[in-house]
């Protein structure tokens, strides 16, 4: 059995748990102010929880309607082992089962080589948002660089 399960669900499923997590990672840890964390987009988003053996949700990341990836965040004890990369590839795949060609997001400068080992390049100059530092990224789903699971 694999240590780590991705599930993919809608808002009202992902909510508390999303929430959660988000409100750990992004506004404890980093300091973004709540009201840019939630916003008006995740009841439109499908969302990926990422479960640990025992069914606790230890990561979140949503695929907006536009093939935009985004909220990608892991608990600080599951970092490392193979979570973040599991959420981005079931959310590359759920773009690509909705006809997608490419995905985009926005990714910490920090995280950029992460997404890069992933497929993603870099588009564009470095910005700031909520403080920090990012670059956008992008993926062709439909090219050798966007590791099809097929």
């Amino acid at each position: 059995m694999q240590p780590f399960s991705i599930r993919i669900c809608n808002w009202d499923q992902a909510r508390a748990e999303a929430r959660r997590i988000r409100e750990q990672v992004f506004v404890q840890e980093q300091g973004v102010p709540l009201e840019l964390e939630m916003d008006e987009h995740d009841p439109h988003c499908d969302h990926a929880l990422a479960l640990d053996a025992q069914g606790g949700v230890v990561g979140t990341g949503r695929l907006l309607p536009d093939g935009h990836i985004g909220r990608m965040a892991v608990l600080k004890a599951y970092r490392a082992r193979g979570v973040g990369a599991l959420l981005l590839q079931a959310l590359m795949e759920q773009a690509r089962k909705r006809g997608h060609a490419r995905v985009c997001l926005k990714a910490q400068v920090h995280a950029a080589g992460f997404y890069r080992r992933l497929g993603f390049e870099a588009v564009g100059t470095e910005f700031f948002e909520a403080g920090i530092p990012h670059v956008a990224m992008q993926c062709d789903l439909i090219s050798d660089r966007g590791r099809s699971a097929d």
